[in-house]
């Protein structure tokens, strides 16, 4: 068996309440990795087109990486994989915390459910001692008081949590999976867990021993990619000021998405950003498992409306999402909003997207008061917000469209496409096209992967000085649009998509032959350069043919007009991308073809895909 494996999957049937396991299939494994290259690859093979999401027959996949538990820099994650509620494609969630770790310490590479239980249900896992329990006590409750109570009944505080809010439970399209205070986000894995009457999963493991090709070569290995990282300045940063100490270089470039994508600059974008937060309620820095950035802020508000002990802060898109797309200043009721989506288990970017959609429309004229519940929706209203995200949460009134999402609010108000900022149903993040052309091909051709993603492809970030030169990755003008940026995206959508299989954080970027070093001396898998760009085509490659078998078409790779609008001033003023022109590019680049969108015979079979 490959080293740095458990070798075994968890297998949970819901329907029948059996338990059982499932041997690691290596020849996946050695072509994928683990994370969600392994998931995609498995769950191709049992999802079919007509599987409806939030059905019994969807099956869940939640995967740690063969380098989580090495202590290799930032690969402590974890990923939950199946055909998404919200997009009917490929469905993604990356989540930080010690989940992932703790699965592995128990035994296991992942976690493969299926079926609906008859009543709410929680799993437990104590290393091979794996049970269902009842969990109609716990049904309705929010994320935090769930996390707690489960630690009290499992005996143990260590142990670690995975769950859903109220908003899975009422299958809110992108509901989230919470674990500790961090959340798999956007693509409705929450929704699947509601759907299948499944409230948590806690465990605890005992086995940290992880056996490893070359102990001595990884150990070297890992000091080279840490101290890498450690050097960087985007770690300086990210170290300093979390995820939004870019914030307000954004507001300057055009970058920062305000009032719903229609404005470029705004005067009290400092008020909210990650220096801000350093200045006024930080508390400490937070870290993943094996991370050597810390990102992740802790808060603390002393006194007011919103006080509060010491909790988890807000990153970037989520104080984008409750901030400047909505026109709110105040970072404390942001904290006190990303608060409210943890307990309800809810996706802050789509969540604030369709809101800030639902005011931009109401705004214009398009929706009408008595439409909505008597409201009447003002920018930077944070009752309003707080009102918005209950009903999203339990269905009530108009939250019953805006928990379906902002193309089917587009719909019930016909509302044009091209006026909601989506692509294949999913709500954009927060990095402007029009600032970064790059990102045309992040949201437009977003569908090779989950939908649109600053994760998936992040120009945003590598163009800033990432060192990537060595699987070609030549720094680019951002306002370019043509076959150099149609490459270098191409690559980037490729590397991130090793990173869903290490599984590695994006903001961790050792030289990526320092990466290819720590996964053969961890796996024993010969791995250069060349293998690491292999891997990465593949895994994105096996994620496009998920979606054309689930029925994805060119027609979907669309950007609304919205998006593409130059603006009259600002750092962007006057700028937006040929998409069309970008996207015929990058098919040419990657051998894929423009009218049925699929890879070409050659580049499958490079791949070891021909027969898929």
């Amino acid at each position: 068996m490959l080293k740095a494996f458990r070798g075994k999957l968890l297998k949970v049937d819901l329907t029948s309440n059996k338990i059982s396991t499932e041997q690691l299939d290596e020849n996946i494994a050695r072509l994928f990795l683990g994370g969600a290259g392994y998931a995609c690859r498995y769950l191709y093979d049992k999802i079919e087109k007509d599987t409806k999401p939030l059905s019994p027959d969807n099956i869940i996949m939640i995967m740690n990486g063969p380098l989580n538990g090495t202590f290799a820099p930032n690969t402590g994650r974890w990923v939950i994989c199946s055909k998404s509620p919200y997009t009917n494609i490929w469905g993604e969630s990356n989540c930080g915390s010690w989940f992932g770790a703790e699965i592995k310490k128990a035994g296991y590479d992942g976690i493969i459910i299926r079926g609906k239980a008859k009543s709410p249900v929680y799993l437990e896992i104590k290393d091979e001692n794996v049970l269902i329990k009842e969990a109609n006590l716990l049904w309705g409750k929010g994320t935090a008081y769930t996390t707690k109570r489960l630690k009290e009944l499992f005996g143990n505080e260590k142990a670690i949590v995975a769950c859903i809010g109220p908003a899975g439970e009422n299958l809110v399209k992108y509901a989230n999976i919470i674990s500790e205070e961090r959340a798999a986000g956007r693509t409705g894995m929450g929704a699947i867990f509601g759907s299948k009457n499944l409230k948590a999963i806690i465990v605890k493991g005992s086995n940290t021993n992880i056996e490893v090709h070359d102990p001595d070569k990884l150990k070297i290995a890992i000091k080279n990619a840490r101290d890498t990282v450690k050097a960087s300045f985007g770690t300086q940063v990210l170290t300093a000021l979390g995820t939004s100490g870019g914030l307000d270089m954004y507001n300057t470039t055009g970058e920062l998405p305000i009032k719903y994508f229609t404005e470029t600059e705004w005067e009290k974008a400092y008020n909210i950003s990650g220096a801000t937060m350093a200045e006024t309620i930080l508390t400490k820095n937070r870290f993943c498992h094996s991370c050597v950035i810390g990102c992740g802020r802790r808060v603390k508000i002393e006194e007011g409306k919103y006080k509060t002990e010491e909790i988890e802060g807000p990153e970037y898109e989520t104080i984008v999402s409750f901030g400047s797309l909505l026109l709110n200043d105040d970072l404390k009721a942001i904290v006190h909003l990303n608060t409210l989506c943890f307990d309800y288990g809810i996706d802050t970017i789509s969540s604030g997207g369709t809101i800030a959609c639902l005011i931009h429309h109401y705004e214009l004229g398009n929706i009408n008061s008595e439409e909505i519940d008597d409201l009447k929706p003002q920018w930077g209203d944070i009752s309003l917000i707080e009102i918005l995200l209950k009903k999203i949460s339990y269905r009530e009134g108009i939250g019953n469209v805006l928990a379906e999402g902002s193309n089917v609010l587009a719909r019930e108000f016909n509302i044009s496409k091209e006026e909601i900022a989506t692509v294949v149903g999913l709500e954009i993040t927060y990095h402007d096209l029009r600032s970064n052309f790059g990102m045309a091909i992040a949201y437009g051709m977003g569908a090779a992967y989950r939908g649109p993603s600053h994760n998936a492809c992040d120009p945003y970030f590598t163009l800033v000085g990432v060192p990537l030169e060595e699987i070609g990755m030549e720094i680019i003008d951002r306002y370019s649009d043509g076959e150099g940026m149609a490459k270098y995206c191409s690559i980037d959508m490729d590397y991130r998509a090793l990173y869903s299989s290490m599984i590695m954080c994006s903001f961790c970027n050792p030289l990526p032959s320092q990466n290819a070093a720590i996964i053969e001396a961890a796996t024993g898998i010969k791995c250069d350069i060349n293998q690491i760009k292999l891997f990465g085509e593949r895994i994105l490659t096996m994620k496009r043919l998920f979606n054309l078998k689930m029925g994805l078409n060119i027609a979907n790779e669309h950007l609304p007009n919205i998006l593409l609008k130059p603006f009259k001033s600002g750092g962007s003023a006057g700028k937006t991308p040929n998409f069309t022109k970008l996207r015929k590019l990058f098919y040419e680049y990657r051998g894929w073809s423009i009218h049925s969108g699929k890879p070409s015979e050659e580049r499958l079979k490079a791949l070891g895909l021909i027969n898929l």
